[in-house]
Order: C-alpha cells, then sequence, then structure tokens
C-alpha cells in the first residue's frame, strides 16, 4: 500500500482546482465553484468543486472524490495509474513497491508497440516498399511536411512484416495481440492487422500513440480499419486530431467524418478540426467535446448517412452544453473534396455562411415535404411545431415562428397554438415521470448497481439501515471494534456495502486513514462517489442513537431469516450465521 505521508503530499502538490480546471470550465459561486459535468449530459452546471475538503461532487448523477477520483474518471485509468498521472504532474517519484501493478505495466507496454509500431509504419511510408502509400497520400493532395506532422504510414502488403519487426524488439506474441496489431488465424498462426493500407496514428493528448486507423488501398477488405478497443484504446471516448486542435487557440472545433478531411483542413490552416473514430458521435465524445469548445461546427459528409448523423450529433452535442452550427458544403461531397476544389479562401466563407442547428434541422423538414401542397404544408407545420416545442429559448422561438408563418403565408396563431399543444404534451409526460420517481424507493447517492436497486425495492429498511451506518462508521472510527463484533459482514445484504464496511473495518483496526485519497486505493470509484456524498459540506451526520437503531434494524432482520432461506446455505455460510447469532446472544446476555 502507498504511504499515507506519500498520499497527503501527493494532494497538496495537485490543487483540485487546478486539475479539474484543466478539463472543465468552472466558475465560483462563494466558497465553491461549479460547472458542466465531463461525466455525464447536462446543459445546467450540477458539477461542483470544494477547494476546502479538495473534493468534487456532481448532484446530476453521483460521481465525486477527490483529485485522484477525478483523474481516475476523466482519463480512464486505474488507481495506480492516476496516481503515476498525478506524480508525474507534480515532480514526485511514486514509492517502487507501491501496489500491483501489472494492468499499468501492460498499458505502459503497449503504448510502446504502438510508438514503435507508428515508426516501422512510416519508415515503410518513407521506402521503396511504400511506393503505393506516398502515391495515394500524394494524390490526395498531401505535402510531405503535412505527412510527418500527422506521423501517416503505411502498411505493407506482407503477411507479417510488422510482427516479424516488433518481435525483434524484444515485444512477445501476446502483448502484440493485446495491441490488436496483429490478429491470430484459425490454425494459430499470426497475421499483421493492417496490410496495405495508408495509416493514420491516433494520438491522445498526451503525446501517446494509442491507436491506429488505415485506409485501404487495394479492392478487398473495408474502406476504412480501425484498432478495435485496448487497455490504451477506446473509439468512443478519444477524437483523431485532438491533441492538435485542442493547441488552436479557438473556442471552436471543426467536427468531420475523416480522417483525410481533417488532415486537409489541418493543411489548409484549419487547425481546429477533429474527427470521430469509425463510429457515430458519442456521448463520451461529445463531453469530451465540451472540455475544449464551446462551439461545433458539423462538417459532415453532403450525403444521406452524413446529413443523419449531423442531426444526431447536434443532439448529444446540444445535450452536452455545446452550441452547434452545420456548413453545407455545395458542390462537394466533403471539406477534403470542396478545397481542392476551390480552396481554402471558399471554404472559409462556408464557415461564416453556416447555419444555426435550428435551421439545419428547418431546412431537413422542407426537404421531406412538397410545401406547395395543402398537404405537404400540413405535415410540415405539425413537425415544425414538435421541433419549435423543443426549443428552450421563448425568443428563438419566437423568431423561427414568425420567419416560417411569413415564409408559408399561414395564420401565426394557428401555427403558435399547435407549438403550446406540443409544449403541454412533454409537459404531462415529465409530470408523469416525476410522480413515478415520488413513488419509487428513493435512490442512495452516487447511484446503484442493479442488485442493489433490487435490494432497495425489497428492502428498503435495512438498504437505508447499512448505509447510514457506514456513514456513522466512515466519521466515528473509534466506533469499528464495538461494530464488528455486533455486526458481522455477512448480515449486510448489499455486497458493495460489505465491501465498503469490510474495508472500513480493517483500515480502523490498523490505524490507517480514512480519507477519500487512501480509501480509493482498495475500493472502486463508485463506492468513493458514495462517500464523497455523505461526507459534503451540510450533510446530516447519522448519531449514536440513530446508528443504535440501525444496528437493531439489520439484527432483528437477520434473527427473522427464514428456514427456507437458512436451507439454502451452503455448510461454511450456516456455520458462520450460527456463530455470528450466538455471538450475539452472549453479547446481549453481558
Amino acid at each position: 500500500m502507498l504511504p499515507d505521508q506519500f498520499l497527503q503530499e501527493l494532494k497538496y502538490r495537485s490543487d483540485i482546482e487546478q486539475v479539474v480546471g484543466s478539463y472543465v470550465n468552472l466558475r465560483r459561486r462563494g466558497r465553491t465553484l461549479s460547472g458542466l459535468c465531463p461525466f455525464h449530459s447536462e446543459k445546467s452546471p450540477s458539477f461542483t468543486v470544494y477547494p476546502e475538503s479538495q473534493s468534487f461532487y456532481c448532484f446530476g448523477c453521483g460521481a465525486g472524490g477527490d483529485v485522484i477520483n477525478f483523474i481516475r474518471r476523466i482519463e480512464n485509468l486505474d488507481y495506480m495509474e492516476a496516481i503515476r498521472f498525478l506524480a508525474q504532474r507534480a515532480g514526485m517519484q511514486v514509492p517502487e513497491d507501491a501496489g500491483d501493478d501489472r494492468t499499468a505495466r501492460l498499458r505502459q507496454r503497449i503504448l510502446e508497440i504502438n510508438r514503435e509500431a507508428a515508426r516501422c509504419f512510416h519508415r515503410t511510408l518513407m521506402s521503396d516498399e511504400g511506393r503505393p502509400g506516398r502515391a495515394y497520400l500524394i494524390g490526395r493532395g498531401l505535402t510531405r511536411d503535412t505527412i510527418v506532422r500527422f506521423g501517416i504510414g503505411y502498411a505493407a502488403e506482407g503477411w507479417d512484416g510488422l510482427y516479424k519487426a516488433l518481435r525483434e524488439k524484444g515485444y512477445s506474441r501476446e502483448e502484440l495481440l493485446q495491441a490488436h496489431l496483429i490478429s491470430e488465424g484459425r490454425s494459430g498462426g499470426v497475421y499483421d492487422s493492417f496490410r496495405n493500407r495508408a495509416i493514420f496514428p491516433i494520438i491522445d493528448l498526451r503525446g501517446n500513440v494509442i491507436a491506429f486507423g488505415g485506409r485501404n488501398l487495394g479492392e478487398k477488405g473495408p474502406k476504412y480499419l480501425n484498432s478495435s478497443d485496448t487497455p490504451v484504446f477506446k473509439k468512443s471516448r478519444n477524437l483523431f486530431a485532438l491533441n492538435f486542435a485542442k493547441n488552436s487557440g479557438r473556442r471552436e472545433l471543426i467536427l468531420c467524418e475523416g480522417y483525410m478531411d481533417v488532415v486537409s483542413l489541418h493543411q489548409a490552416g484549419f487547425t481546429n478540426a477533429v474527427a470521430t473514430l469509425g463510429t457515430a458521435l458519442t456521448e463520451e465524445q461529445a463531453r469530451l467535446i465540451a472540455q475544449y469548445a464551446g462551439e461545433v461546427l458539423l462538417s459532415y459528409d453532403s450525403d444521406g448517412p452524413g446529413q443523419a448523423a449531423t442531426q444526431r450529433a447536434t443532439g448529444l452535442l446540444e445535450a452536452a452544453g455545446v452550441r452547434v452550427r452545420v456548413l453545407a458544403i455545395p458542390d462537394a461531397k466533403d471539406p477534403d473534396e470542396f478545397i481542392k476544389k476551390f480552396g481554402a479562401e471558399r471554404f472559409q466563407q462556408l464557415i461564416e455562411g453556416s447555419s444555426s442547428a435550428t435551421d439545419f434541422a428547418i431546412g431537413k423538414l422542407r426537404q421531406q415535404h412538397d410545401i406547395t401542397t395543402a398537404e405537404g404544408k400540413v405535415a410540415f407545420l405539425k413537425q415544425f411545431a414538435v421541433l419549435m416545442a423543443g426549443l428552450p429559448n421563448p425568443i428563438e422561438r419566437e423568431v423561427y415562428l414568425s420567419k416560417v408563418c411569413r415564409e408559408l403565408e399561414v395564420d401565426k396563431t394557428a401555427v403558435a397554438g399547435q407549438i403550446t399543444r406540443e409544449q403541454y404534451r412533454r409537459g404531462a409526460k415529465e409530470r408523469k415521470k416525476a410522480e413515478r420517481e415520488l413513488i419509487a424507493p428513493p435512490p442512495r447517492q452516487g447511484g446503484l448497481n442493479r442488485e442493489d436497486e433490487l435490494l432497495l425495492r425489497q428492502h428498503p429498511r435495512e438498504m437505508k439501515a447499512e448505509e447510514r451506518l457506514l456513514r456513522y462508521l466512515l466519521r466515528h472510527p473509534d466506533r469499528a471494534e464495538p461494530l464488528r463484533e455486533r455486526l458481522p459482514e455477512e448480515r449486510m445484504l448489499s455486497e458493495s456495502d460489505r465491501e465498503i464496511y469490510r474495508v472500513l473495518l480493517e483500515r480502523c483496526r490498523t490505524g490507517q486513514s480514512l480519507e477519500l485519497t487512501a480509501l480509493g486505493e482498495q475500493l472502486p470509484p463508485q463506492a468513493v462517489d458514495r462517500m464523497t456524498g455523505w461526507l459534503l459540506p451540510g450533510a446530516a451526520a447519522v448519531t449514536a442513537e440513530e446508528a443504535e437503531d440501525c444496528l437493531r434494524c439489520l439484527n432483528d432482520y437477520a434473527a427473522r431469516m427464514s428456514r427456507e432461506q437458512l436451507g439454502q446455505l451452503s455448510g461454511e455460510e450456516l456455520r458462520r450465521y450460527i456463530e455470528a447469532l450466538n455471538r450475539q446472544k452472549n453479547k446481549q446476555g453481558d
């Protein structure tokens, strides 16, 4: 385990306001700071940082903890990796014997493999063997400087060139399989995953090569092939070229569909362009974008799938609190083709003339209906009313209502009435949802897993008692030994509660710290989330009398266990249960 002194020094050097502020746009509110939560989509800030306690908590999704738990979540790291991340940032040395770092070693090994693979691909591109790759890239208008800047390479046609090269560097077959740079055949042999493809390295915000995208230069196989998810890479959580775009000096990002669009835009001077990685935009990517941009210009392909992707991305980005504009690309299928045809200056004019997300949505509705006919006009206005009912800004709604009614020469009052009816319908749905939430058992802070949700419905008193006892123990570690004697851990219904109880009791027994920083080493982030909620300023403390009531509740429930339930216990479980009952009786006898 990590020494408490090291953890305290690490926290001291990793001020939570500065660390979180590098990811989230925070605004001061008295003694706290708030912003949009980076862990779920929201339009109103519910994410709060408490500088005095060096903690954070989101009242929307329940995520919480200290600076270590924040880095674990935002960077998708385990505990020791988060420790090393912060230690490197603070210029500290992590104790050598700290924890089991097999996962960290594998991640580091894969990053080294990816870096070496990127060098191999680039060397191949610049060699005689790379002529097909160079011909393709030069044909697409890329300069040598651009190719070098993005580290673009080429995977030769052979079956195992990269495999042999990396094996000579000392990397094992299993490591290369974990990195998904090779694949295993039916006969047990292996072959390179990328063959006869232009290779685009995917680089994270720390400069690590985490994956690759390959553009097919032959006739067989998919046009684009992207790395599968690995211990260092998740498609849904990364964006191509964000490592460059975040340094563009702009609070606006241009979001494209493909690698070539992004590379062409950067070469033309639009260094704030990024792209998704072979998938439609995800909620995680939208939240990532919100950390670096207040506005996004959607520059998807002009074909049907591209326009559908635009509509989906608009909803996700607006839910993440990002303003959206949509780029119409005339006489070209994508940004890359447009720039080659008309140049960077004309593309800048497109940007300046781009429409809002609402204009784009109205334009799509117009395309779906023939508004020259009465029937088509009615169908269009019904869907227009639905769209307007979803706009939160009444001024924006009024402007579009007036404009459309004037253009279609229809009575504005009638359409406004339709919008009001749609708003009422939506409000009724929200009221029903709120009523369902009122009659449902109240969720515990930090959220519940499915098993605990079921237990909460079946045993609300006992589950509430468990949580209150844990809150009491967290604030009163001196009561650990009496609690251990009177409440064996197996009497807790929830496995997650038992885990927290077990760790708290053991740390109290050995005189270890119960601070969140230390607890995170032994407990999952979800447990730290919950405990953060219990320790928030103003959170009601559990008194000794209340703790006694909770103990009585759980012990009474254990005593009522049915014969059928006892019959389902294994021999060892039954023995432990009887011993616990005997201890309790002896205690009461004393």
